[in-house]
């Protein structure tokens, strides 16, 4: 990644995460590590009061604002969210949310609908009206089959729902599958099954995040950060087989993303 020498504090990325719910603490944090990997200067994480020292103990650059409310994500943390997302160049939104919970996902809809910076979005952030919220926008979905049936588009309609929306889609797979506005389309392969971890899809979303805070093109962000993950998990296997865990995957981010800046 280049950057100017003579810039400051918080010019080279500002990204927020949003995420978490009472039993899920890990996802966001995985996010907000691997957008730390990337290279960016701030990182904010918002998510249950239950995991803020957790947070913070994972990284002394975290800074960490808790849910108002001990139920997760409510109506109560939109205008603060949004207020915060202002001064933001990306936000992940949706890791570890509670998908059972309906005002947790009214209100992670609104946020999506109301965000000016980009948006990297995964997870419970992935929902059938999700592609109508972000249509106007600069987003990057990230979902796996799963998530990609529940917003109801079907594989072979990728490429043209991300036409339509005007957003990039990186459907994570055996081999990943980028689409994006004007007939953008790149597949990846490698990986291997040591990335069925829990966390990886996590990390993945906050790499691309922290790409994109860096001023790389959302098309681009997509497919280096799917690239990164796929080549941290095969130098993972040479070393461990496949007993690696999604803190590993992130450890090799920064050398990935020195190693492919240079190329």
């Amino acid at each position: 990644m280049q950057r100017s020498p003579n810039s400051h504090k918080g010019e080279n990325g500002k990204v927020a995460i949003v995420g978490g719910s009472r039993f899920m603490h890990g996802a966001p944090i995985f996010s907000a590590l691997a957008a730390e990997a990337s290279g960016v200067d701030l990182i904010y994480i918002v998510l249950p009061d239950w995991h803020e020292n957790v947070a913070k103990s994972m990284s002394l650059n975290f800074q960490v604002y808790p849910f108002i409310r001990e139920e997760g994500l409510s109506e109560s943390d939109i205008k603060p969210i949004l207020e915060l997302l202002a001064t933001m160049d990306s936000v992940v939104l949706g890791p570890g949310i509670d998908h059972g919970n309906t005002e947790s996902k009214k209100a992670l809809m609104e946020i999506i609908e109301g965000a000016s910076c980009s948006l990297v979005l995964d997870a419970t952030a992935l929902q059938p009206k999700t592609l109508k919220a972000v249509q106007g926008k600069t987003a990057v979905l990230t979902p796996h089959l799963g998530e990609l049936e529940r917003m109801e588009i079907a594989p072979k309609d990728l490429q043209k729902s991300a036409e339509e929306a005007g957003v990039v889609i990186l459907l994570k797979d055996q081999v990943d599958k980028i689409a994006g506005p004007d007939e953008k389309y790149e597949e990846v392969e490698g990986g291997n099954a040591g990335l069925t971890v829990g966390g990886t899809g996590d990390a993945l979303a906050g790499l691309v995040a922290g790409l994109i805070a860096q001023k790389m093109d959302p098309f681009e962000a997509a497919v280096m950060g799917s690239e990164i993950i796929k080549s941290a998990a095969d130098r993972l296997e040479e070393e461990k087989g496949f007993a690696f865990t999604a803190a590993d995957v992130i450890g090799e981010i920064p050398r990935l993303v020195k190693d492919m800046s240079s190329n």
